[in-house]
C-alpha cells in the first residue's frame, strides 16, 4: 500500500502538529480572515472523528516565514488494498487559499504542486469565514465521493474477475434510491458498459450489456 506524499523542498521544513502552535498568525483586516493552522488541523482532525474517521499518519511542513503550511493525513479508510488521504494547504499572505484534496493517493508539495483525486475544499480567507462550517461540508463531500470511488473499482475489479459471466454481479444490502454512476472512465471496461448503482445502506450492484453494445449510456434515478 503507497502512502500519499508530502514533498517540502522549496523553503519549508517539515514539523508536528504540536509545533505548529508556535507558529504565528498576522492580523486580520477589513476583507482578510488569518487562520491559525493548528486550528485548521484541529478542526480537520476533530471533524473525521465525529464521523468515525481516524488518522493514520500524518505529516506538515510549513515555510520560513509561517506564513504557508502543506500537510498531508492518511486515514484508517482502506478499500482493496488502497488508503484515502487528505491533503491540506493553507496561506495567510493571500498567496492562495484553504484547501483540501483527497484520494488514493496525494501529492502535496511546497511548490504548489497539488494533485487528489478531488477537491472538497477550496475557500477564501473572507472575513464572514466559518472554519466549522467549511471543513464539515468538505468532510461531508468527501464521504460521498469516497463511496463512489469504491464501487467504481469495485466494478473494474469484478469485472476483470468474471469475463465468462453473461451478467454482472449483486450483492443486495437495501433498495437503490441514491441514482446512479456511470463508471466511463474505466478504459477497460469497453465495450461492455458497467453501472455501478449507490445504494442506501451501501450495496454493489453492477450490470454488464451485452458484449457488442453500441447502446449510448443513460443517467437514471
Amino acid at each position: 500500500m503507497e502512502q500519499s506524499q508530502l514533498l517540502a523542498h522549496c523553503g519549508s521544513s517539515k514539523i508536528t502538529r504540536e509545533e505548529l502552535k508556535v507558529i504565528p498568525t498576522p492580523a486580520g483586516s477589513a476583507t482578510h480572515q488569518p487562520l491559525p493552522h493548528f486550528e485548521i488541523v484541529g478542526a480537520l482532525v476533530e471533524t473525521l472523528s465525529f464521523r468515525q474517521i481516524s488518522v493514520v499518519r500524518e505529516e506538515y511542513a510549513v515555510t520560513g516565514d509561517g506564513m504557508k503550511m502543506f500537510g498531508v493525513l492518511d486515514l484508517e479508510t482502506t478499500f482493496d488494498g488502497c488508503r484515502f488521504s487528505v491533503g491540506i494547504r493553507n496561506s495567510n499572505d493571500k498567496s492562495m487559499r484553504l484547501a483540501l484534496t483527497v484520494g488514493y493517493r496525494v501529492l502535496v508539495c511546497d511548490n504548489m504542486a497539488f494533485h487528489g483525486d478531488f477537491t472538497p475544499v477550496l475557500a477564501k480567507h473572507s472575513k464572514s469565514f466559518s472554519l466549522i462550517d467549511c471543513i464539515s461540508v468538505g468532510i461531508d463531500r468527501m464521504q460521498r465521493n469516497i463511496w463512489a470511488m469504491r464501487w467504481c473499482t469495485s466494478a473494474a475489479s469484478f469485472r476483470s474477475q468474471s469475463e465468462d459471466r453473461p451478467f454482472g454481479h449483486a450483492c443486495p444490502s437495501g433498495q437503490l434510491d441514491a441514482g446512479t454512476v456511470w463508471a466511463q472512465h474505466i478504459a477497460d471496461l469497453k465495450p461492455s458498459p458497467v453501472r455501478v448503482f449507490l445504494a442506501d445502506p451501501p450495496a454493489l450492484i453492477v450490470w454488464r450489456g451485452p458484449a457488442r453494445s453500441t447502446a449510448t449510456p443513460t443517467w437514471s434515478k
